[in-house]
């Protein structure tokens, strides 16, 4: 919304979102496109003043909670990431249905989302009719660097070193007691230092309007290997 939405789109959004008045939902994935989104299938007929929205989306965490869902759907069929819009609609419109999809702990977050005939002012759709796709990959930059740096940032203290102390403790030197798991942890800590100033970096850029488009996903990769290798160690520790 700060960057492609009109100002009566943020006057009308922003407020709410910044003071934690409204729950948002993605519609994005659909039963056959996920890895492939750009072949997504949910449509948005021209109505005049409005679109007339059709389809399904899947994986849509709280979308059975949720107060408006942003989409992608597909305004027109000349190009695949050419013809998709991003619009905005309330999920107390008519037409909009929530299905949970039940994993086998028997709670799920995540949703089926059905449109049928679901009528979406042409106002709430966000930069140009067709050009989704741009602000689709943008919000997804955002999203990858942040899930990327989960557990690895900050705070203060760190619960794999104050865990592996409380296990092995110390040697007579103050260092921790198992010289195998401390330079393991000393790698682990120079990757994940390296890390957060490739992240300030790409965050800098991103701003300054630089970004290269794969950074978020190299971020997304790295910043998960870190994590499983964070929980390995902490398992090693004790």
């Amino acid at each position: 919304l700060l960057k492609y939405g009109t100002e009566e789109q943020k006057l009308e959004h922003l407020p709410r979102i910044a003071r934690g008045e409204i729950r948002w939902c993605q519609g994005y994935s659909e039963p056959n496109a996920g890895s492939d989104l750009a072949g997504l299938a949910a449509s948005a007929e021209d109505g005049g003043d409005h679109y007339i929205v059709n389809g399904q989306k899947v994986w849509t965490s709280y979308a059975d909670k949720a107060d408006w869902i942003f989409c992608l759907v597909r305004t027109s069929k000349a190009s695949k990431q050419g013809g998709i819009s991003f619009v905005l609609f309330d999920m107390e419109s008519p037409g909009v249905s929530t299905k949970p999809i039940l994993l086998i702990s028997g709670y799920s977050p995540f949703c089926e989302t059905f449109m049928d005939n679901v009528k979406v002012p042409k106002a709430n759709r966000i930069h140009d009719e067709n050009e989704g796709w741009d602000v689709a990959k943008y919000l997804l930059g955002h999203e990858r660097e942040m899930i990327s740096g989960m557990g690895l940032g900050g705070g203060g203290r760190n619960p794999l070193i104050e865990g592996a102390i409380a296990t092995v403790g110390h040697d007579h030197d103050g260092r921790l007691g198992d010289p195998v798991l401390r330079t393991q942890i000393a790698l682990f800590e120079v990757r994940a230092k390296a890390f957060a100033a490739m992240s300030e970096r790409f965050i800098d850029e991103l701003k300054a309007g630089r970004a290269h488009p794969a950074q978020p996903s190299m971020m997304k990769y790295v910043g998960t290997e870190l994590n499983k290798d964070r929980h390995e160690l902490m398992m090693a520790a004790g």
